[in-house]
């Protein structure tokens, strides 16, 4: 497991799903981060990359979906990882604004 991950590496990309729409009125927001990132890293990248407080961190591997192949094999996608950031009741990321 690497922990020498930069702050900016952490977070690949924000999830914006209807779940998360519903979820940011409770100042909630999902992103998916890198594999090998752990609650601490993740919450500092945010922290850093939008100028928030995060209060809370929650992270979960996701299991990659099944797939056929040519030879009508299963194979599966690469497991990811998502984490829910809980932010302080008056911050608020623009990112989500306007869904």
């Amino acid at each position: 497991m690497s922990n020498d991950l930069h702050p900016m590496q952490v977070i690949q990309r924000a999830l914006i799903t209807e779940k998360g729409a519903l979820l940011a009125g409770q100042h909630k927001y999902i992103f998916q981060v890198h594999p090998d990132a752990n609650k601490d890293q993740v919450k500092d990248a945010v922290q850093r990359a939008f100028s928030v407080t995060v209060v809370k961190v929650n992270v979960m591997t996701m299991k990659g979906k099944p797939m056929r192949v040519k030879t009508n094999r299963i194979e599966h996608k690469r497991d990811w990882k998502k984490a829910v950031v809980t932010l302080v009741e008056g911050d608020k990321l623009e990112l989500f604004e306007g869904m």
